[in-house]
């Protein structure tokens, strides 16, 4: 598998209200991807702690982006991988679970807000914020 891998606040603001970064997401999101178990978890806990989102709303959402990405489960591997990758690039271990994903999953970009545009993975994943 090629392609892109999307960052929990890509998820975040397309579900979210109108807006620049809304529109960003969606257009970013339209030709489908890759996500991970981790952006699915991290996507519930900001759409009911942030979002004060009810639990029907919830499940919805992840439904929605469940059947239009790909998700790849979080492994021992993954989370070995991701260790390493924390430790090499200076990413929170959060960021690199979700970074050794990407890997895992080959794809070659990973769209993040939060992680550091232009960085590049093992010469294999650069990571892009869209809103930049």
């Amino acid at each position: 598998m090629s392609g892109d891998f999307f960052d929990t606040n890509i998820l975040v603001y397309a579900a979210g209200p109108a807006g620049l970064k809304r529109d960003t997401a969606r257009d970013v999101l339209r030709d489908g991807g890759t996500i991970s178990t981790q952006v699915l978890n991290e996507l519930a806990n900001v759409a009911r702690r942030k979002m004060k989102l009810q639990w029907p709303d919830v499940h919805e959402i992840l439904s929605y982006f469940r059947a239009g990405l790909s998700v790849v489960p979080l492994t021992i591997r993954t989370h070995e991988q991701g260790l390493t990758v924390a430790e090499r690039h200076k990413l929170s271990v959060y960021d690199a679970m979700i970074v050794a994903a990407a890997l895992e999953a080959k794809c070659d970009v990973l769209y993040s807000e939060d992680m550091h545009d232009g960085l590049w993975v093992d010469d294999r994943l650069r990571i892009v914020n869209p809103f930049g």
